[in-house]
């Protein structure tokens, strides 16, 4: 898994770098690079209450839109780690700034999407949204907290940010461009189910009750392969 997420990481950086190194020529920082991720959250934050206010219940186009400026956001946090490497400006305050305000802009996307999901009444969908949300913080806090104790725990488990922000992202895209396709009243439905098997929003609601399992699981993970480490050191 490890060596496909490197080639992976050397394919995007491939397209990413001359413009990493044109922020370098004009001053642009990595801290400016994560404010700027943050900013972008607050945006998919006000596309999703946009939507939970002058859309249907039906109409899921505007996810798609808040995806594409998720997944636009997902690009700066990629952009400001690799700005510090290769202008050395690298430090332990700006490694500190940038998990600080990656947990915001979690927190702020997954506050967008819970409220979309409560607004058009998917109450079973926000609350594996707020699972969803309650895995990622604790894959993030296990691995700073494993860490803190002198652990290396980068390559455990499998629902790391990156994967989750690329998993909301495409679903919610995804959603977004089905509803125009199969129109905003497409449903797949059994009798004996009180309600749809499958409608557009599953498009993105699949995926989120996939990333509150997933991520809840890899937290645990984490923990298992510390106290292992601990045991064994």
């Amino acid at each position: 898994m490890a060596d496909w997420k490197s080639v992976g990481q050397a394919y995007i950086y491939s397209w990413i770098d001359p413009v990493i190194r044109w922020f370098i020529r004009i001053g642009v920082t990595p801290n400016m690079i994560t404010l700027i991720g943050l900013i972008l959250n607050m945006v998919v934050t006000i596309v999703f209450v946009y939507g939970a206010e002058k859309t249907t219940r039906s109409d899921h186009r505007i996810v798609g839109v808040a995806g594409a400026v998720i997944l636009f956001a997902g690009l700066f946090d990629m952009i400001d780690g690799r700005l510090a490497r290769l202008s050395k400006t690298d430090s332990k305050f700006g490694a500190l700034f940038d998990s600080v305000l990656d947990r915001y802009s979690e927190m702020l996307m997954f506050m967008g999407i819970c409220y979309y999901l409560i607004s058009h009444h998917y109450f079973l969908s926000s609350l594996f949204a707020f699972i969803a949300m309650i895995g990622s913080v604790m894959v993030s806090y296990t691995r700073a907290r494993a860490e803190g104790l002198g652990l290396k725990m980068a390559d455990v488990g499998f629902m790391q940010r990156p994967e989750r922000i690329l998993l909301i992202g495409l679903s919610a895209l995804l959603c977004g461009l089905m509803t125009g396709i199969l129109g905003s009243d497409f449903k797949i439905s059994v009798d004996w189910l009180p309600f749809p098997l499958f409608e557009t929003i599953s498009f993105f609601t699949l995926p989120i009750f996939i990333l509150a399992i997933m991520s809840n699981i890899t937290a645990i993970m984490r923990m298992r392969h510390a106290e292992n480490m601990l045991k064994n050191s």
